[in-house]
């Protein structure tokens, strides 16, 4: 009995997982047919004529790697101040007494209630009152701005499963804030971090509305969602095109996710584990 269960649930994972695969392999085989407006029906698999026009046309023509830049010095850059600042502030509300503490954390959870869509305008006439409009500054602001609360929440109740006996042995040694911090919480964290470290960098990554928004039009400044939807043409779409630089924007991506896919397992029972 035990042996059926086995083999039934392996069955549907690996059928889950064709179902999931299968518009992905679509996709690559499409970016490497030749061109063509309409996609092929039935899709197929594999390109009936292989070729690498799609990918030359992205790279020569389109010059994708110069958006590639623009997309991988905002995320960075928006990583690592959300990822450090969000820290700082879950440490405080999770370890750090303090008055207003529950108060001012229940108006972060607030924040997240309101959908993103309604803050566009407000978002866009700060921006430009700032004068950051079109600016890779101004939109790496609003990154920071809407993404510490949500990421605040989600390390807060991380740090607070860390034994406080910790903490208190640090302090009681004379330690600050700061050495408990980066002595303590942050190497614990590591998992928590990391698992934050991929949401937030896939978040940046993938992001469309709010860049062009703020970028608008300056060619310069486009990130690689704003080219492939440009890709897509007011009257017809060239597919292997829009394919081709799908498959070029995904490859950070899925490096990033295969190196650091650790993280979310052991970010998931880390909680625990502390506790123990």
């Amino acid at each position: 009995m035990k042996n059926i269960r086995k083999i039934l649930k392996w069955a549907l994972l690996i059928l889950g997982a064709v179902i999931f695969m299968l518009p992905f392999i679509i996709m690559i085989g499409n970016s490497f047919e030749t061109f063509t407006f309409s996609l092929p029906n039935p899709p197929r698999l594999l390109p009936k004529e292989f070729t690498f026009d799609n990918f030359k046309e992205i790279v020569n023509v389109y010059h994708i790697f110069d958006y590639f830049g623009n997309s991988a010095f905002i995320t960075f850059v928006t990583t690592i101040i959300v990822i450090f600042i969000s820290a700082l502030s879950a440490y405080a509300f999770a370890k750090i007494p303090f008055r207003g503490k529950e108060l001012l954390f229940k108006l972060y959870l607030f924040t997240l209630m309101i959908p993103g869509v309604l803050n566009i305008i407000p978002q866009f006439m700060l921006i430009n009152q700032l004068g950051m409009i079109g600016t890779r500054r101004g939109l790496i602001l609003l990154y920071i701005g809407t993404g510490i609360c949500g990421n605040t929440f989600f390390l807060r109740g991380f740090f607070e499963a860390i034994p406080n006996e910790l903490i208190e042995s640090v302090v009681v040694d004379g330690g600050s804030h700061f050495t408990i911090f980066k002595k303590i919480v942050m190497p614990l964290a590591r998992p928590a971090i990391g698992t934050l470290a991929i949401l937030v960098l896939l978040g940046t990554w993938d992001d469309f509305l709010t860049a062009k928004i703020i970028l608008g039009a300056k060619e310069n400044l486009l990130t690689l969602p704003i080219v492939i939807h440009r890709i897509n043409g007011q009257h017809a779409t060239k597919y292997g095109l829009v394919f081709a630089a799908s498959i070029i924007t995904l490859i950070p991506v899925m490096i990033v996710y295969t190196i650091n896919q650790k993280f979310f397992v052991v970010g998931g029972i880390g909680e625990g584990a502390i506790k123990e």
